[in-house]
């Protein structure tokens, strides 16, 4: 056979730059797969999933590297010499080829495995996205976003969640009817599921009980008595129920044994102090109300002890720093005052703030 023509030697030439590069490329990448494989049959054995795939992955770059190998050289020798041999060359194509054929039931085999694992990691990785997703709607539920809005009253909210998976903070605000509002702020012992469903299920029955007893410390009283009742040994729930009443103009509150709350009245703030122990600590234990007058302008601030346990060394935020900040300033706006509290705690605290944080500020208008 006669040598190329002119035109065609560059061009040959040129492939065979090119499939030179590609071998270079497909080399590294099946040198690497190498190395990957041989790490995978150590730790999980030859017939293991993984290094089967693993294997399959490295078997395939292997061909590729060969085929372009293979055509590097046979666009090479074509370019440059005229002998009649040099087809051979191209020849040399039929062994990555062959192996192509007599692999070809494995890569089938392989191409399945590698679709069933794609599918395992699917179901894997929808199982973890719901697991992530569980603490916002649990939170959803105990804290939420976007409270009602009811006529007569502004109605601002904060809620931080703490380094735990599931929260045990919640907080309540609904119309009762026939002039009443009931605002509900608790927090249950400990972090994860068990106190998240004690949470949910102490909101939504003290709902009910709400609406039943006219008292709050009625409430909360048969909410102790029912929650006892679950025999949850190492949970307890503080609690903080305020009543608004705007036909009688009062404001009647029941604590179970839950950090003091403070009402802005007649140009004071005044503590709103428990009047009774943690929910579940004692199946019998008494719980009171207490009562006072309910004035236009007047605002009442419920927050769970993240608030007040933000700690510079030993020293605590504490309850008096948020009532001297709703002293400075009691006509602010609910959810400014939320955010300004929660923003003091942090400013004041020498360390991230680590437990679950709940404010609710309800102002009659």
């Amino acid at each position: 056979m006669d040598g190329p023509s002119a035109m065609v030697a560059p061009v040959l030439l040129l492939t065979s730059l090119a499939c030179g590069v590609a071998t270079f490329v497909w080399g590294r990448s099946a040198s690497r797969l190498g190395r990957v494989y041989r790490r995978v049959v150590a730790e999980t054995g030859p017939e293991s999933d993984p290094a089967v795939l693993a294997r399959s992955a490295f078997r395939k770059d292997v061909h590729t590297t060969t085929l372009y190998a293979v055509l590097c050289l046979a666009c090479a020798a074509l370019a440059t010499s005229s002998s009649a041999r040099v087809e051979l060359f191209f020849g040399l194509i039929l062994v990555p080829v062959a192996v192509s054929v007599l692999s070809a039931r494995d890569f089938v085999r392989e191409s399945r495995l590698a679709d069933d694992r794609y599918v395992i990691e699917r179901r894997a990785e929808e199982v973890l996205t719901q697991d992530q997703l569980a603490p916002q709607r649990w939170a959803a539920r105990l804290a939420p976003e976007v409270l009602p809005n009811l006529p007569g009253f502004e109605i601002g909210r904060v809620y931080k969640a703490g380094s735990g998976v599931m929260a045990g903070d919640f907080f309540d605000v609904y119309d009762l009817g026939r002039g009443r509002v009931a605002a509900v702020i608790g927090d249950v012992t400990g972090h994860g599921i068990e106190p998240s469903i004690t949470a949910l299920q102490a909101k939504y029955l003290l709902r009910v009980l709400l609406r039943q007893y006219r008292d709050p410390a009625q409430a909360v009283e048969e909410l102790n008595d029912r929650m006892s009742a679950l025999e949850r040994l190492e949970e307890f729930i503080s609690l903080c129920v305020v009543v608004f009443d705007t036909e009688a103009e009062t404001v009647r509150w029941a604590s179970a044994g839950h950090p003091t709350a403070w009402l802005w009245h007649d140009r004071e703030v005044r503590p709103l102090r428990h009047t009774g122990p943690l929910l579940m600590l004692d199946p019998e234990g008494a719980f009171t109300s207490r009562e006072v007058p309910l004035s236009t302008g007047d605002l009442v601030l419920l927050y769970t002890d993240g608030l007040a346990e933000a700690r510079s060394g030993d020293d605590f935020f504490g309850e008096e720093r948020i009532g001297n900040i709703l002293r400075r300033d009691p006509g602010v706006p609910p959810d400014v005052l939320c955010k300004t509290l929660l923003e003091a705690a942090k400013d004041f605290a020498t360390a991230p703030i680590t437990d679950d944080t709940a404010i609710l500020a309800i102002r009659r208008v």
